[in-house]
C-alpha cells in the first residue's frame, strides 16, 4: 500500500492519521465525559471529601487534556498532510445535496479536530491549578494569562466546539455506514487497511463552496461560544457576594457591631487592599484572594520596641475565588461557607527591632488557632503600606479533612496580606 494518495485511494499515512485522531477524540471524550461527572459529584453539597475521589477525578482530567493535546498535533499534522495529497474523488457526485453535505460535515470535522482541543487547552493555561498535563514543557501558553474572563470564555468555546465535534463526528460515521449498508459502495472501504482494488471516481471538480459553508458554519459556533462565555461570566460576578470596594471595609465606616466591641473603631481606615491566598494541588500552585473583608485597625506607632494597637478582621468566605476549585473550595468538607461563612483574625500588633507583627488567633469553621503574622509597614505622613506573610495548616481548621494525602493537596497554605490604610484621627 502506498503512502501517498492517488485519485481512487487513500494512502497509508492518510489512514494512520484517520484512525489515530478518531481514537484520541473518542477517548478524550469519554475520559471526560466520566471526569466531568465526578467534577459534578465532588461539587455537590452532598460530597463527602473522599481522597480517592478526588484523585481519580484529578488523574482523569489530566489523561482527559494530555489526550487532547495528543489529539490537537495530530489532528493539524492531518490536516496538513490532506492539504498536501491528492483527494480521491466522490463515488457519486452526480448527487449534489448529498455531496455538498458530505464535503460541509468534512470540512466542519477538521476546524472541530483543531477547535476542541485547542479551546480546552486555552483554557486549562488561563486556569490556575487542577489537573496538570503530563509532558515536560510546562502548563502555560504563549500570551495566554492566567484570567478567570478568559477562562471561562475558552471554556464555553470548548464546549460548544465539543459539539459541533460530537455532531459532525455522528454525521461523518452515519454517512459511512450508508455507504457501507445502503448504497454497497467503496466509500468506507477505501479508508481500511488492505482495501484491495478500489472503483476510479467519475471526473469532477472539486468547490470551495463546502469549505465557505463551513466557515459560516463556525463563525455561528464561535459565536454562541463567545455569547456563552460572557453569560457565565455575568452569572459568576453576581452569584457571588458584591465586591465591594475596600474603602466601604474600613474601620470607621464598615466594621461590624462585633467588630466594633472587640477592636474599637480604630484609628486607620483601609482604602486599598489584597488578601490572599495559595495553596498546593497536585504539586502546583493555586493562588486566589477574598473580594470581601472589614478589619479594624487601632495602631500608634512606638519609638521602640512594644506594643503598638490591635486590629480585628472578618472575612466573607464566600468571596473567595480560587481558580477552577472555587466551588470546590466552598463545599462541605472544606470551607463550607454555608455552614461558617465567615473567618475572623483578631491580634495584639507589636513593634520588633526589625518591623512588626501581630500575634493573634484565626477562627475559620469555628476552629480557632494560634497565628503570628510578621508584616514591614512603611508610614509617609498619614499613610501607611503593610505587607505581611504567614503559613496556616488546613488541617488545624478541619478544611479538607478527608483529603490527608499532602500531594494531592497540600497541608500548608500561604496568607499574603497588604493593604493601604490612611489615619483618620
Amino acid at each position: 500500500m502506498s503512502a501517498q494518495n492517488t485519485t481512487s485511494s487513500y494512502g497509508s499515512v492518510t489512514k494512520s492519521f484517520h484512525w489515530l485522531t478518531a481514537l484520541l477524540l473518542v477517548s478524550a471524550f469519554l475520559i471526560g465525559l466520566i471526569a466531568n461527572n465526578l467534577a459534578h459529584e465532588i461539587q455537590s453539597p452532598s460530597f463527602d471529601g473522599s481522597a480517592q475521589t478526588l484523585s481519580r477525578a484529578v488523574l482523569l482530567f489530566t489523561i482527559h487534556k494530555t489526550i487532547g493535546v495528543a489529539a490537537f498535533f495530530t489532528g493539524l499534522a492531518r490536516i496538513l498532510w490532506a492539504l498536501s495529497q491528492p483527494k480521491p474523488g466522490l463515488l457519486h457526485p452526480e448527487n449534489k445535496p448529498e455531496a455538498l453535505a458530505a464535503e460541509v460535515v468534512h470540512w466542519v470535522l477538521y476546524g472541530a479536530m483543531v477547535a476542541t482541543p485547542l479551546t480546552g487547552w486555552i483554557h486549562h493555561a488561563a486556569s490556575t491549578g487542577f489537573a496538570p498535563i503530563w509532558w515536560p514543557f510546562g502548563q502555560d501558553l504563549p500570551f495566554v494569562a492566567k484570567s478567570e474572563a478568559t477562562a471561562g470564555l475558552f471554556g464555553a468555546l470548548h464546549w460548544i466546539s465539543t459539539k459541533a465535534l460530537l455532531v459532525t463526528f455522528g454525521l461523518h460515521v452515519a454517512g459511512a455506514l450508508k455507504h457501507a449498508v445502503i448504497d454497497r459502495d467503496a466509500t468506507l472501504r477505501r479508508m481500511l487497511p488492505n482495501s484491495g482494488d478500489l472503483p476510479m471516481p467519475p471526473a469532477q471538480q472539486h468547490s470551495m463552496a463546502p469549505a465557505g459553508i463551513a466557515l459560516v458554519v463556525w463563525a455561528a459556533v464561535l459565536t454562541g461560544g463567545t455569547m456563552l462565555g460572557s453569560e457565565a461570566q455575568d452569572h459568576s460576578s453576581h452569584s457571588h457576594a458584591e465586591p465591594n470596594p475596600v474603602t466601604e471595609q474600613t474601620a470607621e465606616a464598615g466594621a461590624s457591631s462585633e467588630m466594633a466591641e472587640t477592636a474599637g473603631a480604630g484609628n486607620w481606615a483601609v482604602q486599598e487592599g489584597t488578601l490572599g491566598l495559595t495553596i498546593q494541588q497536585m504539586g502546583s500552585g493555586v493562588s486566589g484572594s477574598f473580594a470581601n473583608w472589614e478589619a479594624a485597625i487601632t495602631f500608634d506607632n512606638p519609638e521602640s520596641p512594644g506594643p503598638a494597637g490591635k486590629v480585628a478582621v472578618e472575612i466573607d468566605i464566600a468571596s473567595l475565588t480560587l481558580g477552577t476549585v472555587t466551588d470546590q473550595a466552598m463545599g462541605a468538607d472544606y470551607f463550607d461557607s454555608s455552614t461558617y461563612p465567615k473567618a475572623r483574625f483578631e491580634a495584639q500588633l507589636e513593634k520588633l527591632e526589625n518591623g512588626y507583627q501581630a500575634v493573634g488567633e484565626l477562627t475559620i469553621r469555628d476552629k480557632t488557632q494560634p497565628l503570628t503574622l510578621p508584616f514591614t509597614l512603611q508610614i509617609n505622613g498619614d499613610t501607611a503600606q503593610m505587607q505581611g506573610q504567614a503559613v496556616v495548616n488546613r488541617l488545624d481548621f478541619d478544611i479538607g479533612a478527608g483529603t490527608q494525602d499532602e500531594g494531592t493537596l497540600g497541608f500548608e497554605v500561604v496568607l499574603d496580606i497588604s493593604l493601604t490604610a490612611q489615619q483618620t484621627n
